[in-house]
C-alpha cells in the first residue's frame, strides 16, 4: 500500500475511535489510552519515515512539513490535557479541543502534504514509504500492546511481508515468494 493510502487509512481508524469517545461508547480511559497509543505510533511513523521524504522530494513544502511536526506536538499536548480531565466536567470541552486540532491537521495533511508527496515521487517510492510507515506504526502499536490487525497477511505486499518475516526472524526469507512469506508468517 502506498504512503498516501496508508496514512489516510490510519486517519480513518483513529476517527472511528474518536467517534466512540464522542458518543460515550465504552470505557473512556481505555479509549483515551488507545487514542494515545495510535496517535504516538502514527505521528512517529510520519515524522521518521514520511515527513523527511516530503521535505527532500518537495522542498517547497518544507514549511508545511514543519507545521505538521508542530501540530503533532500540539495534538499530544491537548490529548494529555483531555486525559488529565477524564473524570472532570471539563472533559468534553478538552476532548473537543483535541479533536478539532487533529481534524484540522488531517485536513491539511490530506489536501496539501500528501498530494505534494504523490506529485513529487514515483509509485515505487510511494510504496516504499507506505511500507516504512506501516512497519514503524505497527511496531509501535505492538510495543504498546495494541494490535489493530492492520497487517492482515492477505492484504500485504511482498515488501511488507518481508519486513514482517525479518522481524519474526524467518530463515530464508530473502528468497521467498509472496505466498511463501505469507505461509511462513502464518506458521510462525
Amino acid at each position: 500500500m502506498d504512503a498516501v493510502e496508508a496514512i489516510k487509512q490510519d486517519h480513518q481508524r483513529m476517527e472511528q475511535v474518536f467517534a466512540k469517545l464522542e458518543a460515550g461508547d465504552g470505557d473512556r480511559r481505555a479509549l483515551l489510552t488507545e487514542v494515545e497509543n495510535r496517535l504516538e505510533a502514527h505521528s512517529h511513523a510520519e515524522e521518521q519515515e514520511v515527513y523527511p521524504a516530503i521535505k527532500k522530494a518537495a522542498p517547497d513544502e518544507a514549511d508545511e512539513v514543519d507545521h505538521g511536526y508542530d501540530e503533532h506536538s500540539e495534538a499530544e499536548s491537548l490529548l494529555h490535557k483531555a486525559i488529565s480531565l477524564a473524570d472532570s466536567p471539563d472533559f468534553d470541552d478538552a476532548l473537543q479541543e483535541f479533536l478539532e486540532a487533529v481534524r484540522h491537521h488531517v485536513e491539511e495533511e490530506e489536501t496539501e502534504l500528501l498530494p505534494a508527496l504523490a506529485d513529487a515521487v514515483d509509485e515505487a517510492e510511494l510504496e516504499r514509504l507506505g511500507t516504512a510507515f506501516e512497519t514503524k506504526r505497527h511496531a509501535e502499536l505492538q510495543e504498546s500492546g495494541l494490535d489493530d490487525g492492520a497487517h492482515d497477511l492477505d492484504d500485504m505486499t511482498r515488501a511488507e511481508l518481508y519486513e514482517e518475516a525479518k522481524r519474526a526472524e524467518v530463515p530464508g526469507r530473502s528468497h521467498m515468494t509472496k505466498d511463501e512469506l505469507k505461509d511462513s508468517l502464518q506458521d510462525a
